[in-house]
């Protein structure tokens, strides 16, 4: 039996929710790694909150086509899981996090989303709406999927794929693959574009893992100027938080300067026995 156009568009945008929603899954490990520890330690908020103002701007776009409700299913999902991650950040971050969080949340969601309804919405009608806020997720999706650059260019010069697990590169690589056709079925290219660069960069990720996944690591010295501030804290806070740890930078130290102490001594030595012998030598 032929599937008609709509069964396509429809089974492929479905597809699309269940590979979109297992993605959002994906940082449940992290966040359960945070309640355990009951810190957000080294976790950046910035990445949840990107999702969300995407996640708000697709449902925009998709209440204003009126033909894509598959987009806005997935992307309520999305609203909601982001919202969830973020409470839990800001539950267990620092005071410093906290407000950094807040700060993104109120510039992006809040005032930038904010502007971009507003003015779409006064200054532009019917199709023209629509194309200028298809222009605007876009463009922000291709920014977002650009974002892996910096990871693919860490693997290259460490030779190292832990930063890069090649099961989420697989779903992002075959959720832009789905929404592709999902957008090329009706025939949006808004959709359709991004994700033909998502695929792209996703093909380039699966490949640096098998070409790396096995090669030897490089090693690089980490020079105190250039690591993250939070990393810094740690080292500052190890003696407070590990008692025995200071013990031994204790020990250590004086180690250290008994051993200084006994080089002077040698080094003296030689002195005092060279001024005996002039003495000596002189009587």
């Amino acid at each position: 039996m032929a599937f008609d156009h709509q069964t396509w568009t429809f089974a492929f945008g479905l597809l699309g929710n269940i590979i979109s929603f297992m993605v959002y899954l994906a940082p449940l490990p992290t966040f359960y790694q945070i309640y355990k520890k009951k810190s957000t330690e080294g976790f950046q908020s910035l990445p949840y909150v990107v999702a969300l103002f995407s996640s708000m701007l697709w449902i925009y776009y998709a209440l204003l086509k009126k033909d894509a409700k598959l987009l806005i299913t997935i992307n309520s999902v999305g609203c909601v899981i982001e919202s969830v991650y973020l409470f839990l950040f800001l539950f267990y971050a620092t005071k410093k996090g906290r407000i950094l969080t807040v700060k993104l949340l109120l510039m992006l969601n809040v005032l930038g989303f904010g502007l971009m309804l507003i003015l779409t919405l006064l200054l532009a009608k019917g199709s023209k709406r629509l194309h200028i806020l298809g222009w605007i997720c876009l463009v922000f999706n291709l920014c977002v999927f650009a974002a892996p650059l910096c990871i693919m260019r860490q693997v290259v010069r460490t030779k190292s794929v832990e930063f890069m697990p090649f099961p989420l590169s697989f779903f992002l690589t075959l959720g832009a693959v789905t929404w592709f056709f999902y957008g090329f079925l009706l025939k949006d290219y808004y959709i359709a574009l991004p994700n033909t660069v998502g695929f792209v960069f996703g093909i380039v990720q699966m490949g640096l893992y098998v070409f790396y996944k096995n090669a030897k690591k490089v090693l690089e010295e980490p020079k105190l100027q250039q690591l993250p501030e939070h990393i810094i804290d740690v080292v500052k806070l190890s003696t407070i938080v590990c008692p025995e740890l200071n013990s031994v930078v204790t020990l250590a130290n004086a180690i250290g300067n008994d051993q200084a102490n006994g080089d002077q001594i040698e080094k003296e030595k030689p002195e005092e026995t060279k001024k005996d012998m002039d003495d000596s030598v002189n009587v």
